[in-house]
């Protein structure tokens, strides 16, 4: 059985949306010497297998990445070839630019979850907030990625507000040279570490 991790991108205060919706604080971030940009994310990107999104963010993406070249931002790399699905009830396809189509998956988002999980075996949700919150409540997310960057925004939406109590044990964290802190978490579940069945 595969594993997800949940990653995203949150304010010094912990929001993960402005309070008009949008992370364009991410874009005040000054990377300095492209060169070093988003080495850890690169790092960790190498590992994963199949990317997971809401409808909100499958559109977002769709949007930019496909058109972005790898040689301007590496990350473009693996997000236009690493399989990719969409939780969706109301998308009947879900094309990625010049590059065929994502997968819809209308399941319910727990269901849809398990199914990558059997078929991947390390899974990235990004943003998708939504069905980040349906993922935690059903109990499928083993991971919590956070990059904190240095802004405070003092109102939003938090990472998780529909969340009571999930306890976290902290993996590793790493500060890069422009503020981000990237912090990786497990999630537990039962008390326990919830490791996987492989």
């Amino acid at each position: 059985m595969g594993e997800i991790t949940v990653e995203q991108i949150v304010s010094a205060d912990g929001f993960a949306m402005d309070h008009e919706g949008g992370i364009g604080f991410f874009d005040e971030i000054d990377f300095g010497d492209q060169s070093r940009r988003d080495t850890e994310q690169m790092r960790w990107i190498d590992g994963v297998d199949a990317i997971l999104f809401g409808r909100r963010t499958y559109e977002l993406f769709a949007g930019y990445w496909p058109a972005i070249d790898p040689q301007d931002d590496a990350v473009a790399g693996p997000i236009g070839s690493l399989p990719k699905f969409v939780v969706s009830r109301s998308l009947d396809r879900a094309p990625w630019g010049d590059h065929g189509d994502v997968e819809v998956l209308q399941d319910d988002p727990e269901e849809a979850a398990r199914a990558v999980k059997e078929r991947y075996r390390s899974i990235a949700v990004w943003g998708s907030l939504q069905l980040s919150d349906a993922l935690f409540a059903a109990g499928v997310v083993d991971r919590l990625r956070l990059r904190q960057v240095p802004i405070l925004l003092g109102r939003g939406r938090s990472i998780a507000p529909t969340i009571a109590h999930t306890a976290l044990r902290l993996e590793h964290s790493v500060a890069a040279p422009e503020g981000i802190v990237t912090s990786q978490y497990r999630v537990m579940h039962g008390g326990g570490t919830k490791e996987s069945d492989n």
